[in-house]
């Protein structure tokens, strides 16, 4: 491989034989964090239930697609497409309207696949059983938001979400042959680098097929803004993100595809940290620390 760790981008070229865009969608879903239905407000670290991402809301999925295709040729010319639901929780609805949103893009020329990222406790056996006859009719991944196993940083963060529907939640996919992956966050008040790596530990365990890891982003508007302006913590340096992130790839299963190393924060909402701005910086000081220890994915995996 290219890189010390299984990267998506050699994990997609080798599977598709070309470059894959994925072109973000906001399907207008809620979350049962925001409604009321387990919580008012979301998880403190999200700014309006991550709907500023994806495509604008106002406009249909499809012009969404089309517009986020045009933008993509401006790069690469040559490439097939996943259509990524990547705002709030896309499995939040009866099944009758999820089928609306997402088998549009089953017969689009080019597209190649379907991203829905969800939570956990947002998939109930109806669904589950659409998901796999979706997987049958195209290249499905199911994103679920993990963030940290770590309890007291769970409460603190509003995230009303229990580790045991994660683990069922995996467990269910998985058995259908449907690509899983899971996010974590690293830097979250209080935790230590240790409780960082148990986050990993606990990854591998679940068996799933990929893991995005981003840095704690505190953004204007959050809930999470208001208590750092008010107290301020600690937030990791560039140096400390990467010691962490190298020491999980280390211990991450060498069979787990890293879909992400760190996030992409926007820079007029940023309150911390800044270096998260210079992303292909970021990711530059993953490889050299890499190289200088000379090591890889999965070394000191159990």
């Amino acid at each position: 491989m290219n890189k010390r760790y299984n990267s998506l981008d050699e994990f997609y070229k080798n599977k598709f034989g070309s470059k894959i865009a994925k072109i973000s969608l906001n399907g207008n879903f809620t979350c049962p964090n925001i409604d009321g239905t387990k919580a008012y407000g979301g998880c403190t670290f999200c700014l309006a239930g991550s709907s500023m991402f994806g495509g604008n809301k106002q406009k249909s999925l499809l012009e969404q697609f089309n517009d986020g295709v045009k933008k993509v040729q401006t790069k690469w010319k040559d490439c097939k497409y996943i259509a990524y639901f990547q705002a709030n929780t896309n499995t939040y609805d009866n099944l009758d309207n999820l089928k609306k949103r997402f088998e549009p893009f089953l017969n689009i020329k080019d597209v190649v696949g379907i991203d829905i990222s969800t939570r956990a406790d947002s998939i109930n056996d109806e669904i589950l059983n659409y998901l796999e006859e979706l997987n049958n009719k195209t290249f499905l991944t199911v994103e679920l938001g993990l963030q940290t196993i770590h309890e007291k940083t769970r409460k603190e963060l509003n995230r009303y979400e229990d580790l045991e529907d994660i683990v069922k939640a995996t467990k269910e996919l998985k058995r259908r042959n449907i690509n899983t992956v899971v996010h974590i966050i690293n830097g979250f008040k209080n935790e230590t680098k240790d409780d960082m790596l148990e986050t990993i530990e606990f990854v591998n365990n679940l068996g799933v097929d990929g893991v995005k890891i981003h840095m704690l982003f505190i953004e204007k508007g959050t809930q999470l803004s208001k208590e750092y302006l008010k107290n301020p913590f600690h937030i990791l340096t560039l140096t400390e993100f990467v010691d962490i992130v190298c020491d999980q790839i280390e211990l991450l299963n060498k069979n787990i595809i890293l879909y992400r190393l760190t996030g992409d924060p926007n820079k007029e909402l940023t309150i911390e940290p800044k270096w998260t701005h210079k992303k292909f910086v970021v990711l530059n000081e993953i490889d050299k620390e890499l190289k200088r220890r000379n090591s890889f994915q999965g070394i000191k995996s159990k």
